[in-house]
């Protein structure tokens, strides 16, 4: 013999959703009706008992009238990672006549009289509080980092430190380049002062003796002048050499206080 259909209506028919969070009770309603012109026993079963409360779990269905059954679900830690497998399922019988006594009513039916439907439970999380949380720690990170990049911003701008350091520098930077220009004009005074001893040496060669002797004070002069030029040269790549060095150290003090 083939099973009956279901003479009740279900709404839902096929699934109860449950919305979170679920740390209180969750309800959702199961609305039976019934179309038919007699009446309807129901019975409403669970695979998990301990986690569901159903009120009324069993009872009868007037003809052209229906019956609302809320499943109270129980506050519990919810895990995403966790399978629901929960089912519900309604059974259904036409009353006999007269009295019911439910309890051995179900007990002695026969199967062959017995129509059921079932439904599966769906767990709808909150995903709006999640996603809010996710944009709170945003923006968060991002006033975080707008924060930070002002403040050393303003660091740079207002420390008196750091803004001396700066036109400190800046005069070294100064000096290095008037005093390599100066530096350059020396090369060249030497280079001439050099140019005219040898043209001197070249004449007193070609004139002889008598002719050194006349121009000796003219070469003591130039052989001075010369002397003085090369040390002049020396002393002022020292002092270059000297003032690149206390840019780089002054620059990795800067590099050092604002990192």
């Amino acid at each position: 013999m083939s099973k009956r259909d279901q003479v009740l209506q279900l709404d839902p028919s096929y699934e109860l959703r449950f919305k979170g969070p679920f740390t209180d009770v969750v309800t959702s309603i199961l609305k039976l009706t019934n179309p038919s012109d007699k009446r309807v026993c129901f019975k409403v079963k669970t695979t998990a008992p301990k986690r569901y409360c159903v009120r009324p779990n069993n009872g009868i269905v007037d003809p052209k009238s229906s019956v609302s059954v809320s499943v109270m679900l129980q506050p519990f830690d919810y895990d995403p990672n966790e399978k629901n497998k929960h089912k519900f399922m309604v059974q259904t019988m036409f009353a006999p006549d007269g009295d019911v006594n439910q309890e051995t009513l179900w007990r002695d039916v026969s199967p062959d009289n017995l129509m059921d439907s079932k439904l599966k439970c769906v767990f709808d999380v909150p995903v709006e509080g999640v996603s809010q949380n996710n944009l709170d720690m945003s923006a968060g990170l991002v006033v975080e980092e707008k924060n930070h990049s002002g403040k050393v911003a303003e660091l740079l701008k207002t420390s008196p430190k750091v803004m001396n350091t700066e036109q400190d520098v800046k005069k070294v930077l100064e000096e290095s380049k008037r005093l390599e220009k100066e530096n350059s004009t020396l090369r060249q005074e030497n280079i001439q002062l050099k140019e005219e001893g040898l043209r001197m040496r070249r004449q007193q060669e070609a004139h002889g003796i008598s002719g050194l002797n006349s121009d000796t004070p003219s070469k003591t002069i130039t052989l001075q002048q010369l002397q003085r030029g090369n040390e002049a040269t020396a002393s002022s790549s020292l002092f270059v050499l000297a003032v690149v060095g206390l840019v780089s150290a002054v620059l990795g003090m800067i590099l050092g206080k604002v990192f």
